[in-house]
């Protein structure tokens, strides 16, 4: 997501699976215009490759007919390949040819994860969606819709996406991300909301810093760290070398963030609706922390590992805070009673952390309260949306979870549902209404990489983050 403040801006993209596995799917992409009255319906329905200008996406309108190439996305519609609205190129057009063979370049120097050819054809287009969606200079759109709100930078999405690129076999393209969001950084190691994606700063347009991208960042980073062989001379120690100040401002906000009770104090976190203490922030700032911590093991030196105890001694002190105090009520969304479950509760869980069996208990019942009768889940129990409507960043949230503790045939279902759901070009909708149709827009590239890391865990892939030693 993130999901977005619903007064200011709809939220964003969802990235996709494909309705291909060997051979091009013909596929019609239709509005939802049959759908409940008063309910989401979808704008946009997938992303393609413009055939003759690299990482150049075009959104495809709801109503367009066309055609997948296997394993590209390039999109055959009537004339030739699709090249925008009203737009086509020949179809023996040289730069076309080229672009599809970059594309099945890109796909086989990495791994698509999947068990089935369902599963892997979900995978296929959500790992060509974020191909699209990552720009040259690192910037990760979380939809390529000019004028829609969608089209910003949110440094949480990216963490996500940087990630599930790292783990899939694409690390020079996640740390192009990350250094993307190290020119974004503010000096005080705290990112605002959203960004424009040319890199000229962030989006005025009223709302505060979203603390919790100063938790996702670092984890971003050692994700990408643990893939790297940072022996001395190596190009990738030079890479993390360059990275680590942003780690280390980052996890400074984060310690700073706490307060005399050792939780953060209030925060926008990814509901954007307001300022509160909350799950979504707080889990996500202790996988930060722990990440810089263990992150400065690898720096060495006696200033790192001056700054890993500090920061390892804030993560005890927020993990025994979210323990007393979240832990009190279930795990809810806020750690007052009756805040409702929240669907953060799986950010206490792998792969940030290995839950204990409160935890375990809490996921699960947050997963009954959250689930809609469409199948998938919402945001929280205090949801202000539309009645119904299911996300797809939440519900893939929970499969994450799932497939991470072993519970594979319950997140086997999420992910079914999940592709059963897609748009009839085979992307991810943000959403899925009453009736049970794509909704708003696709692909979105957080539930993209949400799904890539479900699938990853799936194969149990996916490594934790470790709790500092006590020193």
């Amino acid at each position: 997501m993130p999901v977005h403040d619903r007064r200011v801006t709809a939220r964003r993209m969802v990235a996709a699976g494909v309705a291909l596995a060997l051979a091009a799917v013909t596929i019609t992409a239709t509005t939802a215009a049959t759908g409940p009255r008063g309910q989401p319906r979808l704008s946009v329905a997938g992303l393609a490759q413009d055939p003759c200008q690299p990482q150049r996406a075009l959104p495809l309108p709801a109503q367009l007919s066309g055609q997948f190439e296997p394993d590209s996305s390039m999109l055959r519609v009537t004339g030739g390949v699709y090249a925008g609205p009203g737009l086509s190129a020949p179809a023996e057009s040289a730069c076309v040819a080229a672009t599809e063979q970059a594309d099945r370049d890109w796909l086989e120097v990495g791994l698509v994860p999947g068990a089935t050819a369902t599963q892997r054809s979900m995978a296929t287009r959500a790992l060509l969606d974020l191909n699209l969606a990552v720009r040259p200079d690192g910037a990760v759109q979380a939809a390529s819709l000019p004028g829609s709100g969608y089209e910003y930078v949110w440094p949480r999405d990216s963490s996500w996406v940087a990630v599930a690129l790292t783990d899939t076999g694409h690390p020079a393209m996640a740390y192009q991300i990350l250094e993307f969001l190290q020119r974004m950084q503010g000096r005080n190691g705290i990112w605002a909301a959203r960004y424009a994606p040319d890199g000229s700063g962030p989006v005025r347009d009223g709302r505060p810093a979203e603390l919790d991208a100063d938790g996702w960042v670092p984890w971003a980073v050692w994700s990408w760290a643990a893939t790297q062989p940072l022996t001395p001379a190596s190009p990738s120690r030079s890479e993390f070398t360059r990275l680590w100040p942003m780690v280390v401002r980052a996890a400074d906000a984060d310690a700073s963030s706490l307060t005399r009770d050792g939780l953060p104090g209030p925060a926008m976190d990814y509901w954007e609706d307001s300022d509160q203490i909350t799950l979504g922030t707080a889990a996500p700032l202790l996988a930060g922390l722990r990440a810089a911590a263990d992150l400065a093991t690898d720096v060495g030196g006696a200033a790192a590992a001056g700054e890993g105890r500090r920061w390892a001694a804030a993560a005890a002190r927020l993990a025994t805070a979210i323990t007393t105090t979240f832990g009190q009520n279930g795990y809810q969304r806020t750690p007052s009673a009756g805040s409702g479950a929240d669907a953060a509760i799986t950010f206490l869980g792998p792969p940030f952390a290995v839950p204990d069996a409160a935890v375990r208990q809490a996921a699960r019942s947050a997963q009954r309260a959250l689930t809609v009768p469409n199948g998938g889940l919402q945001p929280g129990t205090d949801w202000p949306g539309t009645p119904d409507v299911a996300w797809t960043p939440e519900t893939a949230f929970f499969a994450l979870f799932d497939a991470s503790t072993g519970q594979h045939g319950q997140a086997a279902a999420l992910l079914a549902w999940l592709a059963a759901h897609r748009t009839k070009l085979g992307s991810l909708p943000e959403q899925v209404n009453s009736a049970g149709q794509p909704a708003s827009v696709a692909p979105l590239a957080w539930t993209d990489a949400v799904t890539l890391l479900a699938l990853l865990a799936q194969a149990g892939s996916l490594p934790t983050v470790p709790v500092p030693p006590a020193r």
